[in-house]
């Protein structure tokens, strides 16, 4: 036993020793960087140009192939497109295949393959991988193209190109890239009816002879493979595939503006401004400042925790988010830093994101900061290194930047060596706040007001991004119009008001869908303000609001809320089955332009209800709802007029709720029927 406590006591002297001796008022040094083992990436080359790069991985009996064809972006001017309709129609039957035979053995298989206009990719079972890379190989050498397959593609292509026609985000994107690279750069040009009517067959076909080359193309093979046999196997496959000369083209390099400056695109249809806040910078892969530039994103707007989210959504509900990214690129690298906001908040909105980007290039950022945006880095390296995908992209990498063989075993002692000063020094460079274009896509007679207050020139651009005036605001109310006698032209074309005065009772049903599940509303309304919403999910309620004229409530997931006061006044205000009659006691407003036509709008409490100027049709209403964020915007539209016993029904319903559209489609109305005093229980 005295031995023992000797023994402790001896223990305890040497721990308290230890202890004495670490100064806890010094934050220990980091230690060193994680060392990261890397897998084995075999490579060769075929004498018609062709790198192939070869990754084993054991662990699944499964393997994939990826081309990477690394030509110049080509401008394609009046035949903008012709290069991804070539890329659609790759793999469409061959002298050996046809399209149906290609796809049927394919499926059976297993199998994934698919092309683009300047890659292909398979992937299937190790057992089955031999005939699956021969099917893609078939389809990258011979493809066949076809007068009947290229008019499907040209028709689907303009199909898509109208279905964007009033998209705010796709616009907003369009000519965001046309002012930052100009129209004139590969990457500013856009597809669009007249350059997808200029694309011939033969133009899609030069441009797979011209281009699809293998002069600079990769290969990447990976997973369960034998190196051996996929080398024989890939000379089999594509030593045939003929190389050529790829024309070289001059691509003029984008610059920014002299000043900082508002880039505003008017899209009246707007219920949001999509914002962005864009520089041109030449970064590529392995440049010095690379890693400092990827630690400053990563503190500004590189996530949840980044200063852009935190402030924009976090702290003043603004957003759903707000991010920024810094692309890398050999030919056009940029900055940009996004956000989708409220119109109401729209100024405001470009007012704190100026306001972090320029408080990152002239304030430093702090120690902890920079720790978490390194353990961030570093995190996600650790991990996905273990990736055999990881493994060929970094060889990929290594080829098309010209990187020295150890730059990703150096890559996160580089992180590492990144200093406080390095990021401001980094952020100054590429994060020009001072010659950035703010280029905002929003509804003008919301935001303009506020945003001529800011510090900023505003420029105007049409949504192919060619300079305009700015956006006409509202137009003069006629003398003696009001909103009592909008709405009588709107029951006179819908029926006459006699015959829209008889209606009691209304039923309506409509199919929609929300991220692909199907959804039916049954809508009831019983004069003179009874009313009853039910959404069904596979025929079960998922949400119900009801309102019998006295009280209500609403019902979602098994919880059930009643009506508060204020709730229950809006809704006995609001006369059904048609609320028009309620607008009629309403303001006219103003008359606003919207996509070349004109609207009334009435203010009744917090909606507003636009009528066409010409057709007397409803449109649209806008209802303004609070919430703890503030004040928010929720649109429901009505087109698609039908006539039911006479009298006209809107068959297309499109309800706005938070960053989802939902589109109904009324299958069924009935007037003065299926509709009972029941249905307000």
């Amino acid at each position: 036993m005295k031995t023992k406590i000797i023994s402790l006591l001896a223990i305890l002297t040497i721990c308290f020793t230890l202890n004495a001796q670490v100064d806890r008022t010094k934050k220990p040094s980091p230690g060193p960087a994680p060392e990261v083992k890397f897998g084995k990436a075999e490579k060769f080359k075929l004498d018609n140009g062709l790198t192939i790069i070869m990754v084993e991985n054991h662990k699944l009996p499964r393997a994939s192939a990826t081309l990477t064809i690394d030509n110049q972006p080509i401008f394609e001017g009046d035949k903008a497109g012709v290069s991804s309709m070539m890329g659609s129609l790759l793999g469409r039957g061959t002298p050996s295949i046809t399209k149906d035979a290609f796809n049927e053995r394919v499926d059976f298989l297993g199998a994934n393959i698919g092309f683009g206009s300047s890659s292909a990719y398979a992937f299937s079972l190790k057992r089955y991988f031999e005939e699956v890379l021969g099917l893609m190989a078939d389809g990258v050498k011979n493809s066949q193209f076809s007068q009947e397959e290229f008019d499907k593609e040209q028709k689907i292509t303009l199909d898509g190109i109208k279905s964007n026609e009033k998209s705010v985000t796709s616009i907003a994107r369009r000519v965001e890239n046309l002012l930052t690279y100009g129209a004139n750069h590969p990457y500013g040009e856009f597809v669009s009816k007249e350059t997808v009517n200029n694309i011939t067959l033969a133009d899609v076909k030069e441009n797979y002879n011209t281009y699809y080359r293998p002069n600079n193309a990769y290969l990447i093979i990976q997973g369960d493979i034998n190196p051996k046999e996929i080398k024989k196997l890939v000379k089999n496959l594509f030593s045939e595939w003929k190389a050529s000369e790829i024309p070289t083209v001059d691509i003029p390099e984008p610059t920014n503006v002299k000043t900082t400056e508002i880039n505003f695109v008017n899209m009246d249809n707007a219920v949001q401004s999509e914002i962005a806040i864009i520089n041109n910078i030449e970064l590529k892969l392995g440049d010095k400042d690379y890693y400092a530039v990827l630690l400053a994103n990563s503190i500004l707007g590189g996530g949840a925790t980044a200063r852009l989210y935190s402030n924009l959504r976090e702290d003043k509900g603004y957003t759903y988010g707000s991010y920024s990214n810094v692309r890398q690129s050999r030919n056009a690298a940029t900055f940009r830093a996004t956000a989708s906001v409220r119109n109401v908040v729209t100024d405001s909105s470009v007012v704190e994101m100026m306001k972090e980007i320029n408080t990152i290039r002239y304030q430093k950022i702090t120690e902890e900061e920079l720790k978490q945006a390194k353990a961030k880095y570093v995190g996600s390296f650790v991990i996905n290194v273990q990736k055999p995908e990881t493994i060929a992209s970094y060889a990929l990498n290594r080829e098309l930047y010209n990187l020295p063989d150890d730059y990703y075993e150096n890559y996160l002692k580089n992180i590492n060596a990144v200093t406080i000063e390095d990021v401001q020094n980094a952020a100054i460079k590429y994060f020009r706040g001072d010659q950035a274009r703010i280029v905002i896509t929003g509804k003008g007679i919301d935001v303009l007001d506020n945003l001529e207050k800011t510090d900023y020139v505003i420029k105007y651009f049409d949504n192919e991004g060619n300079p305009t005036e700015k956006p006409a605001m509202t137009l003069p109310i006629p003398e003696g119009m009001t909103a009592a006698n909008v709405v009588d032209k709107y029951f006179e074309v819908i029926g006459g008001k006699e015959k829209v005065m008889a209606v009691k009772s209304t039923m309506m049903v409509a199919n929609g869908s929300i991220q692909g599940t199907p959804l039916v509303l049954t809508m009831k309304a019983s004069e003179p303000n009874k009313t009853s919403q039910v959404i069904s999910v596979m025929g079960n309620v998922a949400s119900k609001a009801v309102f019998d004229g006295t009280t209500g409530y609403q019902e979602a997931r098994g919880q059930k809320m009643d009506m508060q006061p204020e709730q229950i006044a809006e809704a006995k205000a609001n006369l059904v089955p048609f609320s028009d009659v309620a607008y009629a006691k309403g303001t006219l407003d103003r008359i606003e332009p919207i996509d070349g036509e004109n609207y009334y709008v009435i203010v009744f409490n917090d909606t507003q209800v636009f009528y066409n100027t010409k057709t007397g049709l409803k449109a649209k209403e806008v209802k303004t709802v609070k919430t703890p964020n503030g004040d928010v915007e929720s649109p429901t539209t009505f087109s698609d007029y039908r006539e039911v016993n006479g009298i006209l029904f809107p068959y297309a319903i499109g309800q706005k709720m938070g960053p989802m559209d939902l589109k109904f489609e009324v299958k069924e109305v009935k007037i003065n029927e299926g509709v009972t005093d029941a249905d307000f229980k």
